[in-house]
């Protein structure tokens, strides 16, 4: 792997970790706005398959679309394909409840949250393990 690749790939890391952290502070706060901790995890999915297509030297489009994301990764390796399900449960996040309307409910609930977390973080490890450590953050 060239140095900028590796470089980019740990950026991408790096960014989700930190977008785990932040829905990890938030949600633990006491009256944490959920709705801004959730939409950290969709970031933290995104973040982390697109470290994937740069260690792959795939091209990363410009989507929050996981499940898109996840099609794509499963070209370099099929195992992306058992993602599918938690990139259809977190790609909402990236808009629902950024702006008012477009839920029923304003807030995320706590199991909601809980689920997307899991699922995130999930995701992150897997694809940490699938890499090789040079671009570990």
């Amino acid at each position: 792997m060239d140095e900028p690749q590796l470089r980019l790939t740990r950026e991408w890391l790096t960014k989700a970790a930190h977008d785990l952290q932040n829905a990890r502070i938030v949600s633990a706060v006491p009256d944490g706005p959920l709705d801004t901790a959730i939409y950290h995890c969709q970031q933290a999915a995104e973040k982390s398959l697109k470290a994937w297509l740069v260690f792959r030297k795939q091209p990363v489009e410009r989507t929050h679309d996981l499940t898109r994301l996840v099609i794509l990764a499963a070209g370099g390796d099929a195992r992306f394909l058992d993602w599918e399900e938690a990139a259809n449960v977190l790609t909402p996040y990236a808009s629902a409840f950024r702006y008012p309307g477009l839920t029923a409910d304003p807030l995320p609930s706590r199991t909601e949250f809980d689920e997307a977390f899991r699922l995130a973080e999930g995701l992150h490890v897997f694809i940490t393990d699938l890499l090789p450590k040079e671009p570990a953050p």
